[in-house]
């Protein structure tokens, strides 16, 4: 009996024949994880020497950053596996990130273990470098992660029954939580540099929900995506399930935004 040979459409909607890690992503993968339990580590410090949980100075920012940027790493280096962009390219751009993510976690955590500001800190020529190679930083991972928020939209991504809505609603919220990030920088430079250094430190928090909240749709979206094609449901319910989680976080995420509004 002669098989039926594959569409055009459904080998675009099936995964990438994966055979193993590539080296970036097993790059990705260890170095996101040295993030997170860096993270862990400085819980147990916090745990252990005390002090105050906010402001511009506490355990808070290498226990939430190293968190935080672990988990996006090891959940940007999976998402782009299902994203229509030349193996190159997404090599040269998870590299980047990867590096980026180190340089932005290392410099918040040598602040911290220094006692001083990680942002925004212009008191000494040292701290300025430091504030500003995290301010570099953080204008590079726009970039790079515009860069696949834009490829998901230009070619459909493969993978699974509502992935690509996954993925296409989890780029487009990230780009919710960069350009938060963006306007707490710029406000709180523009703060530093008229004179203004302790208003520059609080003018973040109004933003701060909006941002962490926006950040993770990258991850949290496809994952349940991934999950549920993995349930014996069948696809429209699949679909319904997922529709509805898109619609819930864009609520959280407008909702987020509001607050920000009224508090800022």
């Amino acid at each position: 009996m002669q098989s039926t040979p594959l569409t055009a459409a459904a080998v675009a909607a099936s995964p990438p024949a994966r055979t193993g890690l590539r080296p970036v992503e097993r790059l990705c993968a260890v170095t996101g994880l040295v993030l997170v339990l860096s993270g862990l580590a400085h819980l147990v410090v916090f745990a252990v020497d005390g002090g105050p949980w906010n402001g511009p100075v506490s355990w808070r920012k290498p226990v939430t950053f190293g968190l935080s940027f672990g988990v996006t790493l090891l959940a940007v280096a999976w998402v782009t596996s299902y994203l229509r962009v030349g193996a190159r390219l997404r090599t040269v751009l998870l590299a980047v990130f990867a590096v980026d993510c180190v340089v932005e976690v290392g410099g918040i955590t040598l602040q911290a273990w220094r006692r001083v500001p990680s942002h925004l800190d212009m008191e000494t020529p040292f701290d300025t470098a430091v504030s500003t190679t995290l301010a570099v930083g953080g204008a590079v991972l726009v970039v790079l992660l515009s860069v696949f928020a834009v490829a998901s939209f230009r070619h459909r991504p493969s993978g699974p029954a509502g992935m690509p809505l996954a993925l296409r609603s989890g780029f487009a919220i990230l780009l919710v939580a960069l350009a938060s990030g963006a306007a707490m920088i710029a406000r709180g430079v523009l703060l530093t540099r008229t004179g203004h250094q302790e208003a520059a430190y609080h003018s973040t928090a109004p933003l701060k929900p909006l941002h962490g909240v926006s950040l993770h749709a990258v991850l949290v979206l496809p994952a349940l995506a991934w999950l549920l094609a993995r349930t014996p449901w069948r696809e429209p319910v699949r679909r319904r399930i997922l529709t509805a989680a898109v619609v819930g976080y864009g609520a959280a995420v407008a909702g987020a935004g509001v607050w920000a509004l009224v508090a800022y």
